[in-house]
C-alpha cells in the first residue's frame, strides 16, 4: 500500500520555494572556492616565473657564481660593495638620476601643453591625436636606431645646423655639467643623455597627452563658467582649479614613466651604447654586459636587485596610497 499523504506533506511538495530551498541546501562549489580555483594557475604561474625568480636571483647576488662554472658559496654583500666601488656603476647611477629627472619633466610638460592645446577643439584634432600618439606603437629599439642617424653629429639636424654656425656632439659629448669630483666620477648632467631624454621623450610624450586630455574633458564646464562669472582669469582658473583637479593624472604619470626610465635598456642600447667614458651607460646595459658578455653572473644579479629595490621606491609607496584612498 502507498503510504497516506497528509496536507502539510501535500503543501511542501507542491510550494515552489520549499522545492528551491531543497535544492540549494547543498551546493557542489562556493563562489570563493570557484574564484580561487580559477585564479590558482595564475597565482601558481606568477609564484614560480616572477617572485620565484626575483628570490633566486637575490640568491645568486649573494653567491661567489662570477665564472661559467657554477659557485654558489656565500659570499656576503661582496658583490654590492662591488658595485657601488666600481667607477662604472656609479657613472650609471649618476646618469640614471639626471635621465629619470629630465626625462620626467619633459614628458609631464610638453605632455600638458600639447594636451591644453587638442582640449581647445582645434580643426583636424583627431589628425593631431594620431600624431603625437603615433611614436608610441614603435618599440624603444626603432625609436633607437631612428634618433641615432637624426642626431649623428655627421648627419641628421647637424647638416641644416652647421649652416648656422652650429655642431652639438650629441651623444659622443663628454662633457660633464658642472663635473663636480664625486668618488671615482664626475657629479652633474652629462650632455650626452640631453639627446637621450629627447629621444625618449618623443616616443612616449603621446601617453601623456593621452592621460591630461582625459583628465581635461572629464572636468564639467561649470566649474571654468564658475570661477569666469566670478572674474577669475584664465590662468587663475588653470591653478586654482584645472591642474589641482589633475594632480592624480600627474603622479601616475611621474610613477609609471619613472618606472620606464629606471629600468631602461633598449633604447640605451640600441641608441649609444654604454657611450665614451660611459656618459650614457644605464644599470640595465651594465647588467647585460656584465652578465651575458662578461659571465659574471653574480656581479649582474646584483645590478639586478638593485634596479628592482630602485623602482620599488617609486611604485610601492604608490601602491600602498593608491589601496588607502580606495579602502
Amino acid at each position: 500500500m502507498e503510504p497516506v499523504k497528509t496536507s502539510s506533506s501535500l503543501e511542501r511538495e507542491s510550494n515552489p520555494l520549499t522545492i528551491k530551498e531543497t535544492k540549494r541546501k547543498r551546493p557542489l562549489l562556493t563562489d570563493g572556492v570557484k574564484a580561487i580555483l580559477c585564479l590558482l594557475p595564475s597565482i601558481i604561474l606568477i609564484a614560480i616565473f616572477v617572485y620565484g625568480f626575483i628570490g633566486w636571483t637575490g640568491y645568486v647576488s649573494l653567491s661567489n657564481w662570477n665564472s661559467l662554472v657554477p659557485d654558489f658559496s656565500f659570499a656576503g654583500l661582496k658583490n654590492y660593495a662591488y658595485l657601488f666601488n666600481d667607477f662604472r656603476f656609479q657613472a650609471d647611477l649618476r646618469n640614471t638620476l639626471f635621465f629619470t629627472l629630465f626625462f620626467i619633466i619633459a614628458v609631464l610638460t610638453s605632455g600638458l601643453v600639447l594636451a591644453i592645446l587638442l582640449d581647445q577643439k582645434i580643426r583636424a584634432e583627431s589628425l593631431f591625436r594620431n600624431i603625437f600618439f603615433f611614436p608610441m606603437a614603435l618599440s624603444f629599439v626603432v625609436t633607437g636606431v631612428v634618433w641615432q642617424w637624426l642626431l649623428n653629429p655627421s648627419t641628421g639636424v647637424n647638416l641644416f645646423l652647421k649652416k648656422l654656425g652650429m655642431a652639438p656632439k650629441w651623444y659622443t659629448s663628454v662633457t660633464i655639467i658642472p663635473g663636480i669630483e664625486w668618488g671615482k666620477i664626475e657629479f652633474g648632467v652629462p650632455v650626452a643623455i640631453i639627446a637621450v631624454v629627447i629621444a625618449a621623450m618623443w616616443q612616449m610624450t603621446g601617453f601623456s597627452v593621452a592621460m591630461y586630455l582625459a583628465g581635461l574633458r572629464g572636468i564639467p564646464d561649470e566649474l571654468r563658467e564658475a570661477a569666469r562669472i566670478d572674474g577669475a582669469s584664465e590662468f587663475q582658473i588653470f591653478m586654482k582649479i584645472i591642474f589641482p583637479l589633475l594632480m592624480p593624472i600627474t603622479v601616475s604619470v611621474i610613477i609609471i614613466m619613472a618606472h620606464i626610465s629606471l629600468k631602461i635598456f633598449d633604447l640605451i642600447y640600441a641608441m649609444t651604447g654604454p657611450g665614451a667614458n660611459f656618459v650614457t651607460d644605464v644599470p640595465g646595459v651594465y647588467m647585460f654586459e656584465t652578465t651575458f658578455r662578461g659571465n659574471y653572473y653574480a656581479n649582474g644579479a646584483a645590478i639586478t636587485i638593485i634596479m628592482l629595490l630602485s623602482v620599488a621606491i617609486f611604485i610601492v609607496p604608490y601602491l600602498i596610497s593608491s589601496r588607502k584612498g580606495g579602502a
